[in-house]
């Protein structure tokens, strides 16, 4: 039975690593550019509903009423007609349950869609000021917030 060499498991190491295993930077400039803009979907789960309603003090049903809507199985916050989240405040350019925000809020730009290449994630810093720039995330860090919710 042969053994194999240190460099090649350190090979076979290296090519199981994601393209971003060097780390990556991230740091939210707060610009609101995520929370408006074109309609779309912030999914929340039902703790997340409950934190939510408890930060702005509403029972969970009166919260669910007024500011979620279904789709499908899945419950997503509602939006202003212009697509902007209802939690946005247009006036100060911020989140009003930043504290409580949805888990698809808090893993940005870590998302697998993100993720897959280089090349996605160049286009995800022309898109978003805050990444590429600012605090290094570690690979392990990336990977928990990629793995905590997936698009």
């Amino acid at each position: 039975m042969s053994k194999r060499s240190s460099s090649s498991a350190s090979t076979d190491q290296a090519a199981e690593e994601p393209w971003y295993a060097g780390g990556l930077k991230f740091n939210c400039s707060q610009c609101g550019d995520c929370c408006t803009g074109a309609p779309g979907f912030v999914w929340v789960k039902k703790s997340e509903i409950e934190a939510i309603a408890a930060l702005v003090n509403q029972d969970v049903a009166a919260f669910e009423k007024e500011y979620t809507r279904n789709v499908g199985i899945r419950k997503s916050l509602r939006e202003f007609p212009n697509g902007d989240c209802v939690f946005f405040d247009t006036e100060s350019r911020r989140c009003t349950v930043y504290e409580a925000r949805p888990r698809q809020c808090r893993t940005w730009p870590f998302w697998e869609s993100n993720l897959k290449s280089p090349e996605a994630w160049k286009q995800t810093c022309e898109v978003c000021p805050g990444s590429g720039k600012g605090q290094v995330y570690s690979l392990d860090e990336i990977e928990i917030r990629r793995k905590e919710f997936r698009v």
